[in-house]
């Protein structure tokens, strides 16, 4: 085949995971979106039901992102009854995070949905296939510098961040 008088090539790398990234999210925002919550929300009930009384700054420096961001983010994960801030146990300045009975419930819920997403995205590969592509994954992120776990969406709207490139 060609494409304006040219042999078709396929797709770089680069371009395909961004490609997929973006349609893997766009999928995912809608399925949460059906609990009432963003993908940032989601992410941030991951981080706290991993690692429950962290605290609000904490989560800011994981994600990268100015700790008002977050206090956005909790505050609103509060007001749906998902999160409780609980004072600080060795200083009461700072609130320690905790799920609720509720978003307990919701990170139940939650993983029902990615596995549903993860069977459905990758519904095409063989079972060693979706192991080898998710090491693959896995290695160039970590290459990459890439903080386990956040989703570099959290910057964007905290202002750009170059990726560390390692080994180079």
């Amino acid at each position: 085949m060609t494409d304006g008088g040219q042999p078709k090539r396929p797709r770089g790398a680069a371009f395909l995971l961004s490609q997929l990234g973006a349609h893997a999210a766009e999928l995912f925002a809608d399925r949460v979106q059906q609990l009432g919550l963003s993908p940032a929300e989601v992410g941030l009930l991951r981080m706290i039901n991993g690692q429950p009384g962290r605290s609000q700054q904490s989560v800011a420096v994981d994600l990268g992102v100015v700790p008002s961001r977050v206090v956005v983010l909790i505050d609103n994960l509060n007001h749906k009854g998902l999160v409780e801030r609980r004072p600080g146990s060795t200083d009461r300045r700072h609130h320690e995070l905790y799920l609720t009975v509720d978003g307990e419930q919701i990170m139940m819920d939650m993983r029902a949905i990615a596995t549903e997403h993860d069977d459905e995205l990758l519904e095409g590969l063989e079972p060693e296939e979706r192991r080898q592509l998710t090491g693959l994954l896995q290695r160039i992120a970590d290459q990459q510098g890439l903080t386990p776990g956040v989703h570099p969406g959290y910057r964007q709207q905290a202002g750009r961040r170059k990726p560390i490139a390692q080994g180079k």
